[in-house]
């Protein structure tokens, strides 16, 4: 992991301190539920529980003979435990204990992942509440459609992550399996059999993988790094609609600056949207590495390990990039600097183009047909747009128009309060407020 782009709750879950752990807490719950069951004796599983810890130095010592980590790390543990060492490891193989413990860390990642979408999400609704009423253009293809709220704005984020949440929970719903079943996924061993496992990974908070080979089947670790990249994915379509906002010709929105912050080692002025361009470019890292997880569904037989060395770089570096930006954008909405100002004066850049549809839609009910309708109100829209005027004014002057509306119901349609009658309700809907 990139230190630069970690936090410290996160990294601890990938240190080879607890890598280790947590395949110690795998094989310790196998050797109590064995005692349970009668498969070992009761006097050696308590001498390993009490006795049982590993050295990461020794470990390492242990790889450079037998370049097996596994190996390895029983062999370090068996070191301080005794005689009794030979119930340690009994009947598994070394997936059991790496699939079962790959597991207990990709959940707790993807809790901790949990929690910060359940942030974002907050700070979403706070801010679309504040700004529930604040006027802005909105835009499609990047040119001035028709009025809509900042605050509808954001609320749409905030749906789309409450979409997430949804699919964040089931991915991790599916993580939630482990294996002790031995080579090939069958409890050949003397020492293993289902009810072994069941009681095993109870321990653990984990469920049987209904069936399992020598591993845990790898579509549901790549479901889990999709729902990343899907999360990632939104986190950047926020992060562009910021920096869109933020453009100096638009500049109805703000990255907050702090007192002493530097926006270009060569021009003092300016004022950068680093946040949200940071966020948009760890997405892309996310998103490739969940084509790594799909790759990594398609092994040989019961197992190979070419989805090993992959694992030991996505499952850190998504979880903790999508942790990282997660967060990073919860401080950005959070701080964002909203110019209501600017948003209401580029409202009026087009004088009134935005109630064109309005006023098709107003010739329509008076009898004309939609392609006339839609011939007279575009040209006068697109010669207020080459600057003949302001578009009603036009309109106004436009016999064929005034043909079939007053005066008094076309400055009707141009009231600016017909496109937030509605605000309330998607609110209602969306937030039950």
């Amino acid at each position: 992991m990139i230190e630069r782009y970690s936090r410290p709750e996160m990294a601890q879950i990938w240190t080879l301190e607890n890598q280790y752990a947590s395949w110690l807490k795998v094989e310790l719950a196998v050797v109590a539920a064995q005692a349970e069951l009668g498969l070992i004796p009761q006097a050696e599983a308590q001498q390993i529980q009490e006795k049982a810890r590993f050295d990461v130095e020794r470990i390492a010592e242990i790889e450079k003979t037998v370049h097996h980590d596994v190996i390895a790390f029983v062999t370090a543990v068996e070191e301080n435990v005794g005689l009794a060492a030979r119930f340690l490891h009994y009947g598994l193989t070394s997936s059991d204990v790496l699939d079962t413990s790959l597991a207990l860390r990709l959940l707790a990642a993807g809790r901790i992942i949990l929690a910060d979408v359940l942030a974002l999400k907050q700070a979403l609704k706070q801010r679309a509440l504040e700004f529930r009423d604040t006027p802005i253009i909105g835009r499609s293809h990047g040119i001035h459609a028709e009025p809509t709220t900042f605050g509808l704005k954001l609320a749409s984020f905030y749906a789309e992550f409450d979409r997430q949440e949804n699919r964040l929970l089931l991915a991790l719903e599916e993580l939630r399996f482990g294996q002790i079943s031995g080579p090939v996924g069958n409890y050949s061993a003397r020492s293993l059999s289902p009810q072994l496992e069941e009681k095993a990974l109870a321990k653990l908070g984990l469920k049987p993988a209904p069936v399992s080979s020598q591993i845990i089947a790898r579509d549901s670790h790549a479901y889990f790094f999709q729902t990343l990249a899907l999360l990632a994915t939104s986190a950047e379509k926020l992060a562009v609609e910021i920096r869109l906002l933020a453009r100096s010709e638009v500049a109805e929105v703000e990255e907050p600056f702090g007192r002493g912050q530097k926006g270009s080692s060569a021009m003092p002025h300016k004022k950068n949207p680093i946040l949200a361009e940071n966020i948009a470019g760890l997405a892309r890292v996310v998103r490739s590495q969940a084509q790594v997880a799909l790759d990594n569904v398609v092994l040989w037989h019961e197992r190979d390990i070419s989805h090993s060395s992959a694992e030991r770089i996505i499952a850190p570096e998504a979880t903790g990039l999508t942790d990282f930006l997660l967060r990073r954008l919860t401080s950005l909405v959070a701080g964002l600097v909203v110019k209501k100002e600017v948003m209401a004066k580029n409202l009026t850049l087009t004088q009134g183009l935005y109630n064109s549809q309005e006023v098709l839609l107003a010739l329509c009910q008076k009898g004309l047909s939609r392609t006339r309708a839609y011939a007279l109100v575009q040209k006068q829209a697109l010669r207020s747009a080459e600057g003949a005027g302001d578009f009603l004014a036009l309109l106004l002057a436009d016999p064929g128009v005034r043909e079939h509306l007053s005066a008094e119901e076309l400055t009707a349609i141009f009231e600016p309060n017909r496109f937030f009658r509605w605000t309330e309700t998607i609110f209602e809907r969306l937030f039950s407020v």
